[in-house]
């Protein structure tokens, strides 16, 4: 593994579960609602989505959009055919 792999690794760690922050701001802890919200509906607009989640955790759309692109990587969540978002089957 590469010294630049090594930083990157460490570096997505810490906005995962960072220790300097209390864990209810990390993107591990919010992604948690995201799935939760994914999980009653087949299918979300992303604005739907992001309001269903804000209606349970007060979250930045920011921070909602990183959780998206965490799920996004660890094939939890993608784009289907019509632009909405739902659950890797």
């Amino acid at each position: 593994m590469l010294l630049l792999d090594v930083k990157y690794l460490k570096t997505l760690i810490t906005m995962l579960l960072p220790d300097n922050i209390h864990p209810e701001n990390s993107i591990y802890y919010n992604g948690a609602f995201v799935i939760e919200s994914l999980k009653k509906e087949k299918s979300y607009s992303m604005l739907d989505l992001y309001q269903d989640v804000k209606a349970k955790k007060q979250m930045s759309f920011s921070v909602f959009i990183l959780c998206l692109d965490w799920l996004y990587l660890l094939d939890v969540a993608k784009f289907n055919s019509k632009g909405e978002i739902e659950l890797c089957s």
